[in-house]
């Protein structure tokens, strides 16, 4: 199963020409799930070859501006164009109040949404993965998210299921996914006969807005790509303390502790290109990557590589199939 990040903005508190204010698309198989929503995070979507989806979940990770102005934009142009699917946005303590506010931006919608308050260290289970909350350092409501993949069945093997005497059929199809099964003549057989040693699901972590935190490297730890973000370089390190943010360097220092496989820096002061806080990263942990708005990380198994930065992908001239959730264009309504 795919599993990716588009990269929709990378900017920090002020967007500049080439980079918007934070937001991030995760896509796993058909599952689209989108943190943080700035100020143009729809435009980025319509630029891009992602395309403005019907999105069924929005993660905000804190409420300051520059990390949900785009929210209730979204959530009208959605109305504007009728939807009717429910949507649910997650975020810290203080949803309920933030939206007591947009409700007067957005007004009347054409479809429910559900407002799920989460605390730090919360799992939102589901079949094959978790999504888990860990706290982190901001000075405000804030949480970061894990998106955990459970351990997959080891590798089956053909020649051990003929030894055993194993119909081709349903019976194989069984074990391979885990069961138990019985053969015509009695026999009782676990998935151990025929299957490897289990095979590590995949995890990607998102550190937002935070200072140097021991929670982020436990959070972290042993992750295929961590999302930090990385304000400023190490001069002003006594500015990224002062307003509960992280340098590159401090960046870095997480992703080592915690052994990650990649290290992609995000949340970039406009004072800053970009090459300069991949440099002093790198300094500490080299393998870390600083993308632009558009770029994309693949993520594949860890038997089958390591994680890949595609500078451009989720550009047109990367043109993808169009996921199920992709909405027909229709005319705008009137105001």
């Amino acid at each position: 199963m795919d599993l990716d990040l588009v990269f929709l903005g990378t900017s920090g508190s002020m967007p500049t020409a080439q980079r918007a204010p934070t937001a991030m698309l995760l896509r796993r198989g058909g599952e689209r799930l989108l943190f943080d929503c700035a100020e143009g995070t729809q435009r980025q979507l319509l630029r891009s070859n992602v395309g403005l989806i019907e999105l069924r979940e929005i993660f905000l990770t804190h409420y300051h501006a520059d990390h949900y102005l785009g929210l209730p934009g979204m959530l009208k142009t959605f109305a504007l164009r009728g939807r009717e699917l429910p949507i649910t946005v997650y975020g810290p303590r203080g949803l309920h109040d933030l939206f007591a506010s947009l409700r007067r931006i957005f007004g009347k919608l054409t479809y429910h949404y559900e407002l799920v308050e989460l605390d730090p260290d919360e799992r939102i289970e589901r079949g094959e993965y978790e999504l888990a909350t860990f706290p982190v350092e901001h000075g405000v409501s804030a949480i970061g998210y894990a998106l955990v993949e459970r351990p997959r069945p080891g590798r089956f093997d053909a020649g051990a299921a003929d030894a055993l005497g194993i119909p081709e059929g349903p019976e194989r199809g069984a074990l391979q996914a885990g069961q138990s099964v019985t053969l015509p003549d009695g026999r009782v057989l676990t998935p151990d006969a025929v299957l490897g040693p289990a095979r590590p699901g995949r995890k990607v972590v998102i550190a937002a807005d935070t200072a140097f935190a021991r929670s982020v490297v436990d959070a972290a730890r042993g992750a295929d790509l961590l999302v930090h973000e990385a304000t400023f370089a190490e001069e002003e390190r006594a500015r990224a303390h002062e307003t509960l943010h992280s340098t590159a360097l401090e960046a870095a220092e997480v992703a080592q502790t915690a052994e990650v496989g990649m290290l992609a820096l995000t949340h970039l002061s406009n004072r800053y290109f970009g090459g300069e806080i991949e440099r002093e990263a790198r300094s500490v942990f080299p393998d870390t990557v600083v993308p632009r708005d558009l770029d994309i990380i693949v993520v594949p198994f860890q038997e089958r590589g390591a994680p890949e930065l595609v500078k451009g992908g989720a550009t047109h001239k990367h043109q993808q199939p169009a996921p199920k959730e992709v909405v027909p264009t229709v005319e705008e309504a009137p105001r």
